[in-house]
C-alpha cells in the first residue's frame, strides 16, 4: 500500500488527474488532500466526461440559461469550467499556502483550436487567468512550436503555465529554455510556478504495435520500456538545464522556482503490464505525477515507493539510441503523438461543445413549453 505523504518525501508531489462537481462539492477533494494529494490537473478530455456524462451540472445549466436564453454553448462552457476549477482551487488553496506555492495547483487548458495559433493562445490564458481569479491556478498551453514564445511571454508576465502534451526531449528541452527566458523578463519570478508535462504511456501506446511487428529480441526487448526510458532522458536533462549548468542560476538567485517535470498520462493501457508501472518507475525528487483516478486507487492499493527516476539512466539512454537501428524515426514518432493529442483533445472539446449544445436547447424547449 502506497503512502502519498510518503511519496512526497522522496520530491514528487501526486496530483489528480481528474475534475467533477461531485469530487469538488462533497468533500472527496478535501479528503484526498488530508491522505497527501497535492494538486489536480484537468483536460478536455476530462471534462467531456464530467459534464455530458452527469447531471451534476444540469441545475447550474438551467440557472444559466434563465438568466440568459440566448447563452450559447461556448459562454456554458467556460462558466462550468471556470467554476470548477475556481471551486478546487479553494479547496487546494490551504496546500498552496503551507507549501508556500510549490503546490495546490488546479489546471484549466485554453482551447485546443488555439493549438498552433500563438497570438491567440496567449490572449486566451490572459482572459482565462483574469476569470478564474486564483494565485493557484495554472493555465495550459500545448507545447507546439507555435506554443513556445507562448509560454515565454506568459511567464514573463507572471502567469502560472502548465505546458501540456510533451513528448519529445528535443522539445522539452525548448520548453525549460523558454520558461527560463519568461522568469529573466519577470519583474518578480518568486511566486510563479510552472510545470512541464510530460507524456509517458502514450509513447507505448503508439510503438509498442511496432515492435511487436518486427519481432526481433532486440525490438521486443523495448516492449513496455520506451516510454520509461523516454522519461528518465528528459529528467536526466532537466537535472543537468536546471542544476548542471550556469543557465537557470541567474533567476535562482532572484527566488525563482524550477519548472518541475510532471508526468502525465500515467494510466496503464495495455491490461499485460503492471497498472501502476507508469507511477512507480518514476519516483524522484522534483516531480510532480497526474495520475486519473483509477491509477490512484490502484497506486494507493498496491503501489510501492522507490526512488527509481534516476535508476538505469544510463540503459534508457542506450534504448533510445536503439530506436535508430530498428528503423525507428524518434522525432517523427514523437511529432505524430503530439499532434495526436492536439486532435484527440479538440475531439473532446468539439463533443462536449455539441453536448452542451443539445442540453441548451432541451432545456430552452422546456422553457418554452414545447
Amino acid at each position: 500500500m502506497a503512502d502519498l505523504i510518503e511519496l512526497y518525501r522522496h520530491g514528487q508531489s501526486m496530483w489528480l488527474d481528474n475534475i467533477n462537481r461531485d469530487l469538488v462539492v462533497n468533500d472527496g477533494l478535501r479528503r484526498l488532500t488530508e491522505i497527501g494529494l497535492r494538486g489536480l490537473t484537468s483536460n478536455p478530455t476530462i471534462f467531456h466526461k464530467s459534464i455530458a456524462d452527469s447531471q451534476d451540472y444540469d441545475a447550474t445549466i438551467r440557472d444559466l440559461i434563465q438568466a440568459d436564453p440566448k447563452v450559447d454553448e461556448h459562454t456554458l462552457y467556460e462558466w462550468l469550467t471556470v467554476q470548477d476549477v475556481q471551486m478546487a482551487a479553494d479547496v487546494l488553496r490551504p496546500v498552496y499556502d503551507s507549501s508556500e506555492g510549490d503546490d495546490g495547483y488546479v489546471s484549466l487548458e485554453v482551447s485546443p483550436h488555439l493549438a498552433y495559433d500563438t497570438r491567440g493562445t496567449i490572449e486566451r490564458v490572459h482572459h482565462l487567468w483574469k476569470r478564474v481569479d486564483r494565485p493557484n491556478a495554472m493555465i495550459k498551453v500545448p507545447a507546439t512550436k507555435e506554443g513556445l514564445p507562448a509560454i515565454e511571454q506568459l511567464i514573463g508576465e507572471g502567469i502560472n503555465i502548465n505546458v501540456t502534451l510533451l513528448f519529445s526531449v528535443p522539445r522539452y528541452e525548448e520548453v525549460a529554455h523558454a520558461y527560463i527566458r519568461g522568469l529573466a523578463k519577470c519583474a518578480d519570478p518568486k511566486p510563479v510556478a510552472s510545470v512541464a508535462s510530460f507524456f509517458v504511456s502514450r509513447v507505448d501506446t503508439k510503438l509498442d504495435p511496432v515492435l511487436e511487428k518486427m519481432g526481433s529480441p532486440q525490438a521486443k526487448a523495448l516492449l513496455g520500456r520506451v516510454a520509461i526510458a523516454n522519461a528518465k532522458v528528459a529528467y536526466r536533462r532537466f537535472q543537468e538545464i536546471f542544476f548542471g549548468s550556469g543557465e537557470f542560476e541567474a533567476q535562482r538567485q532572484r527566488g525563482a522556482r524550477v519548472q518541475r517535470l510532471l508526468w502525465g498520462s500515467t494510466s496503464t493501457k495495455n491490461p499485460a503490464y503492471r497498472d501502476v508501472m507508469y507511477v512507480e518507475e518514476l519516483i524522484g525528487p522534483h516531480t510532480v505525477d497526474t495520475a486519473p483516478s483509477d491509477t490512484l486507487d490502484a497506486f494507493l492499493a498496491h503501489g510501492q515507493i522507490r526512488p527509481s527516476l534516476e535508476a538505469d539512466a544510463e540503459q534508457a539512454s542506450r534504448s533510445l539510441a536503439t530506436l535508430p537501428d530498428l528503423g525507428i524515426d524518434y522525432d517523427r514518432v514523437m511529432q505524430a503523438l503530439e499532434q495526436e493529442g492536439v486532435q484527440k483533445f479538440t475531439d473532446s472539446y468539439d463533443a462536449l461543445l455539441e453536448a452542451l449544445k443539445k442540453k441548451r436547447y432541451a432545456v430552452t424547449k422546456h422553457y418554452a413549453g414545447v
